[in-house]
């Protein structure tokens, strides 16, 4: 279904010569703007329901979206991813009106088993080979070690690695997922190997190389209102509908903490989500604080904070039915669900059965990667050019 959505969209506007235009959202623009550029009714977007309008909050600045215009340069359709699974779709129905859904995003996601060897510099060969600027930015991340110096690198030296990456329309969506890595130093090679089960890295002995990072719960809450969801169907409404937070119903006026350690990245009103703060973690994560009554006194942009830290206010505004906290978690520039973090238990290292398992597991793909290494013939890497991407990278 979700692909015969997109074979009409396309199919309809070859048919009647509209313009497709494959452009980067611009800085500063929010959905409203949008549609005044394009002479739509604001109608549209206030006659949505609260959970449709605050994913027209989520639209950030570089985002690729796709646009159908017409010869007159007249809005035909638009559509606007807002993560990885889910987008906005505005288009002009039979009776020349304006209307707007959700629609999933029909993505592919393939994973490969690589090696590439080093002729300039790690970043240069594996764009070379892969089209991607952020694999190598991931790797390096990986290998925050003083054993491990990329600068005595040397042609002829290998890197391997095992990934995972979604793909829309021929583009990379999202970031790669980085599941293991092999980097030759002078012909020695150094590993890193991802754990599911805590999300962290180990070498091939199971040391582990990824800080501790975790968030404490933000607000004193009386419920859980609305759980986190990328998308799901609606069976009474017939369509496709995603909330990407979690929010709290709490009174007015009580206490929000910051989650974790950060720079405020952004203080201010931000659309359907009222007053809002962003909080930067430097780590590739952030968080979203919406809907806030007032921001606490000495919160200002760009200033450090710690875990805990007082920095607003529940309450009901922009786009509300009650007073409550959105809580909205990022991992470089993805939406996840903030409860997977927050709840999870504290694990340091691996044990037991745990722990025989993944080193088993490391060994198998050690020798995939032995075997791409010495064959000649060795796997060519899917190649798509990321045209833009400005999210932070940042797996420590």
């Amino acid at each position: 279904m979700k692909k015969i959505i997109l074979t009409i969209i396309i199919l309809f506007n070859f048919l009647y010569s509209a313009q497709v235009e494959e452009l980067s959202w611009p800085r500063g623009e929010s959905f409203l703007t949008f549609l005044d550029k394009y002479k739509v009714p604001q109608k549209l977007y206030f006659d949505l329901e609260k959970e449709d309008k605050e994913l027209c909050s989520e639209i950030e600045a570089d985002r690729r979206f796709y646009l159908y215009t017409e010869d007159d340069g007249s809005l035909n359709q638009v559509l606007i991813p807002v993560s990885d699974d889910i987008q906005l779709h505005v288009y002009k129905d039979s009776n020349n009106e304006y209307k707007f859904q959700t629609l999933p995003i029909n993505y592919t996601e393939y994973t490969e088993t690589v090696a590439i060897k080093i002729t300039e510099s790690v970043s240069h060969d594996i764009q070379t080979a892969t089209g991607d600027v952020t694999l190598s930015s991931i790797l390096k991340s990986l290998f925050q070690d003083p054993s491990v110096n990329f600068r005595k690198m040397k042609k002829g030296d290998f890197i391997a690695l095992k990934y995972t990456q979604k793909s829309y329309l021929g583009r990379p969506l999202g970031m790669p997922d980085l599941t293991a890595a092999m980097v030759q130093i002078a012909g020695k090679p150094f590993y890193r190997f991802k754990n599911d089960k805590d999300n962290k890295y180990y070498d091939e002995k199971g040391v582990g190389f990824t800080k501790s990072y975790f968030f404490q719960m933000p607000v004193t809450f009386q419920r859980i209102s609305s759980v986190f969801t990328k998308k799901r169907w609606h069976p009474v409404l017939k369509r496709f509908r995603a909330h990407l937070g979690t929010d709290f119903a709490a009174p007015t006026g009580r206490n929000i903490y910051a989650a974790a350690d950060g720079r405020v990245e952004f203080m201010g009103v931000k659309g359907g989500y009222g007053n809002v703060i962003i909080i930067n973690h430097g780590n590739g994560y952030k968080t979203l604080y919406a809907h806030q009554k007032g921001f606490a006194k000495g919160i200002r942009q760009g200033t450090s904070i710690k875990k805990g830290t007082h920095i607003g206010y529940v309450g009901s505004t922009g786009l509300s039915s009650g007073p409550h906290l959105h809580l909205g978690l990022y991992k470089n520039g993805t939406a996840i669900d903030p409860m997977s973090v927050i709840t999870k238990p504290k694990i340091e290292g691996l044990d037991g059965k745990e722990k025989a398992s993944f080193l088993a597991n490391t060994q198998n793909i050690i020798k995939k990667f032995n075997n791409e290494i010495e064959n000649e013939n060795r796997t060519i890497p899917t190649r798509l050019e990321r045209i833009t991407d400005r999210s932070e990278i940042n797996i420590l």
